[in-house]
Parts: C-alpha cells; sequence; structure tokens
C-alpha cells in the first residue's frame, strides 16, 4: 500500500495479533495517517523499522525474542528514529521507568477508546505535546513516587540548569504538573506561540528529548510532587 506523503507511517509491534488489528484498523481509518509496518516482536519491528522507515512506534513491553524497553533503545542508539510511544497497562512501574530511561516518548494504555489513540499519535506527531495532559497525570501519579525515592541510590539526582529564566522555572513546573500549552497560556495571559517559543527554550536548556523528559526531570528536582497531581494542583 503507497503511503502519501503527508501521511504519519505507523509502526505496530505488540506480540498479540488482536491488538495489532484493532490497531490498524482504527489508524488506517484515517485519511492522515496509515499503519506501514507490524512486528510481533521487538528485533523483528527494529529490523523492519530500519529497513522501510516509520514516525511513530506503538510498542508493546512484554514480547518474546526483545522486549520493548531494549527494542525502544536500540531504536534510540540509532540516531534520527522515529519516536516511540510505549503500550502500556501501568501493571508494573519499573517498566514505565525503564521506558523512559530508554527514550521514549510517550505512553499509551492499552485499553485507550480510538479516540485517544488516534489524537495521541497525532500529538507526538506534532511534537508539541508529548501526550495529553490527563495521560501525562495518570503516568506521573504512578511512577511520581518512584522518580522522587530514586531507584538507584548511586545515581546523582539531577538539579535545576542555572540557565532557565524565572519565567521558564514556572513553565517547566506547569509544564510538569500535566498542563497542555492552551492551558498554560491562560495561567500566565500570554500567547500560545509565546508559551511554545518557552517550552522550545526549556527542552533546549535542560537537554530534554521531549516534554515527557522535561516533565520527569520537573518531579526529580521537587518542583512538582505526586501529591499536587492527586489534589488536582
Amino acid at each position: 500500500m503507497a503511503v502519501p506523503g503527508d501521511q504519519i507511517r505507523v509502526a505496530l509491534i505488540d506480540d498479540q495479533q488482536l491488538v495489532r488489528a484493532g490497531f490498524r484498523m482504527v489508524i488506517d481509518s484515517q485519511p492522515d495517517m496509515s499503519v506501514v509496518i507490524e512486528a510481533s516482536d521487538g528485533d523483528q519491528g527494529v529490523r523492519e523499522i530500519a529497513r522501510v522507515g516509520c514516525d511513530i512506534v506503538l510498542m508493546d513491553v512484554q514480547m518474546p525474542r526483545l522486549n520493548g524497553i531494549d527494542a525502544t533503545r536500540r531504536l534510540t542508539d540509532m540516531g534520527d528514529t522515529p519516536k516511540v510511544v510505549v503500550l502500556t497497562t501501568f501493571d508494573n512501574d519499573d517498566y514505565v521507568m525503564n521506558a523512559i530511561s530508554a527514550g521514549a516518548s510517550g505512553f499509551l494504555l492499552k485499553d485507550a477508546d480510538p479516540e485517544q489513540l488516534l489524537a495521541a499519535i497525532r500529538t507526538v506527531h506534532r511534537g508539541d505535546a508529548v501526550m495529553a495532559p490527563k495521560a501525562t497525570q495518570k503516568l506521573l501519579r504512578h511512577v511520581g513516587p518512584l522518580l522522587r525515592d530514586g531507584s538507584d541510590p548511586g545515581k546523582k539526582r539531577p538539579s535545576l540548569p542555572a540557565e532557565l529564566t524565572p519565567r521558564e522555572v514556572e513553565i517547566l513546573t506547569a509544564m510538569g504538573r500535566g498542563l497542555s500549552n492552551s492551558e498554560i497560556a491562560e495561567t500566565f495571559f500570554v500567547s500560545e506561540a509565546t508559551v511554545k517559543t518557552h517550552v522550545g527554550r526549556v527542552l533546549a536548556k535542560t537537554q530534554s528529548r521531549d516534554r515527557v523528559q522535561a516533565v520527569i526531570l520537573a518531579f526529580q528536582i521537587g518542583l512538582v510532587r505526586p501529591e499536587d497531581l492527586l489534589r488536582g494542583v
């Protein structure tokens, strides 16, 4: 099947055929995206992505031969690679944290409804937000305590980059709370274009690959706490 250049090219890597079939049906029903790769394990998926190429990868975690975390790490090591969205049930926080470390750009619940699936793919592809704020908040409610406690006692906790301006620190904090660009704009009474500029500078100065990495940093350095999200702050 030929894929027009303006379509989002998606790879599905999951060992459950029914999951892949369901996601493919939803994705291929859209005029702006198409599934170009299907694989039942990480090893096959990485090889096909290197051969065919794609924009977004929906990656399961637990698979035979090569799991999703190691497959994500291989893709990240390849350099100019597609963004990986990890498929998760949030039943194991270690999986989520390891996927973040491996280079995942987003997370999607396996039982997400079609609208959430499509919105997540488009959002990640745009690059202006990794996941919908509610999804980010749900992720951080699960892994926030791990971020603050630190799973590796020997690893130095990151600090707030001195290059950040006071406004950029405020923007990073708002990102950590799971606010969207439009919500941040309303909070600080600025335009959404201005927020995008601030977010870009925050990502550059914190050396974050994407919004998820910046949000994780906000938790690790204490700008945001899991209990803030639980209170809806």
